[in-house]
């Protein structure tokens, strides 16, 4: 098995990663059954053949509570195995939500402001401000998505291993 990382990775919001394994993708999915299985007590998911999430029990449910999906594809005669560790749909189709809206707010106050400086009117005084202000509720939600991963990273850390150990200890048993 090999795995695969960049750079970029790690300042993502949601951070990946890929490994690669010579199981077919059912043989992939029989065996995480099996490894969430002998592991109940300490992960809950849900396995396919294509796709998997899973996550680790804790005492607590904060909004960053990470879920590992795995994404099985065949590369080249290959399985590869696309890891990407993020907060469940609905928190993560909420930050989208704000990244979307802010975004959209700034270009609309930034447009405002620039069309008011190329007609020469004083009409939106407030427009720049405005924009500014959106800017930085972008780098506060980013932020707070940031410290939600910072809280998860010994959950992350064990989504991962989880990750690697499913794949190492059967691949040795086939190998």
């Amino acid at each position: 098995m090999k795995t695969e990382e960049s750079t970029i990775d790690k300042i993502r919001t949601r951070p990946r990663f890929k490994m690669f394994t010579h199981l077919t993708k059912e043989e992939y999915a029989e065996n995480l059954k099996k490894y969430l299985a002998d592991h109940k007590n300490e992960f809950s998911g849900n396995i396919n053949k294509e796709v998997a999430t899973i996550w680790v029990h804790t005492e607590y449910d904060n909004y960053w509570k990470p879920r590992l999906a795995l994404r099985v594809e065949i590369e080249d005669d290959e399985t590869a195995i696309r890891g990407i560790f993020g907060p469940s749909s609905a928190v993560w189709t909420f930050f989208m939500f704000l990244y979307f809206s802010f975004s959209i707010l700034w270009m609309t106050f930034f447009s405002m402001y620039y069309v008011e400086k190329q007609i020469k009117s004083a009409e939106y005084p407030w427009a720049l401000s405005a924009s500014f202000v959106m800017i930085f509720c972008i780098l506060l939600t980013y932020a707070a998505a940031r410290f939600g991963q910072h809280k998860g990273k010994e959950e992350m850390l064990k989504l991962r291993k989880f990750a690697e150990e499913s794949t190492l200890q059967f691949e040795k048993k086939i190998g």
